[in-house]
This record gives structure tokens, sequence and C-alpha cells, in this order.
């Protein structure tokens, strides 16, 4: 029945800061971009490479997401990279926050935490390696 994630939609505060955030920290490309008067809303579709998307909402005035202590819903949204010790290298290069690396006890991945302009917790998970790479799973 289900296929794949098709996208994922976010509200942001702050347009433009987030839309910055998206397209220039994480490079996300912009499939296009709606304002909705009636509503005084952005709607901004981004692509990642595999075709997924996230949408980019913003509305006057929204309420802040809880996220600490971790409420009900969505966690956090990951991304799989192939480098998660280079990406957070260039995500700090950027002035971006980003936890110490740490490696998921089940699959040996290497993965990090940061957040969006508006504290939504984002993940940059590790792919996995070849087949016939050397060497157990990297540690950071």
């Amino acid at each position: 029945m289900l296929l794949r994630i098709h996208h994922a939609a976010i509200i942001c505060a702050d347009y433009e800061r987030s839309r910055r955030f998206y397209t220039e920290v994480l490079g996300l490309r912009v499939l296009a971009e709606h304002h909705r008067e009636p509503r005084q809303s952005w709607k901004l579709d981004l692509a990642l490479p595999d075709g997924s998307q996230i949408e980019l909402f913003s509305f006057p005035n929204p309420p802040p997401r809880p996220s600490f202590p971790e409420a009900q819903g969505l966690r956090h949204l990951a991304f799989e990279v192939d480098d998660v010790a280079q990406c957070k290298r260039g995500l700090e290069a950027m002035g971006v926050a980003v936890e110490p690396v740490r490696v998921d006890e089940y699959t040996g991945r290497r993965f990090v935490f940061f957040s969006d302009p508006d504290g939504l917790p984002l993940e940059l998970y590790e792919a996995a390696q070849d087949e016939g790479a050397a060497g157990g799973p990297a540690t950071g």
C-alpha cells in the first residue's frame, strides 16, 4: 500500500530565516514557492536528492512546538548522509550547534542531532557501508 514518504511538513516562526536554513545550510532545492494571501502564509516546496520533499509553511503567530521534555507526535526528522562527521563539521562551520556524534547501538552507524531555527530536532544518520568495505562500523 505505502511506497515511501513523499514529504514532511514543517511550520516555521520566521519564514526568511527558515528558508535560508533549509536552502543555504542544508542545501535543499526549491521546487516551488507560493504566498497564500488569504492565509497570510508562505508555502515552500523543497526537494532532497532522492525525490522526497519538505514543505515549509509560515503562519501568523504559530505556537511553539514542545521538544523538551519530548512530547507526543513526531519526534525528529532524520536525513541519511554519507559521512556524519564531515557533515557535522560543515554545519558547525556555518554556525549551527551540533551535538556530539553517537553510534547506534543496534546498527553500528553514526548519527548526530542538531535543530532547525525553531528548535525542531533534526538528525543526520550515516548510510550503511558497502558490503565489501573493510573493518566494522566507523565511530566518531
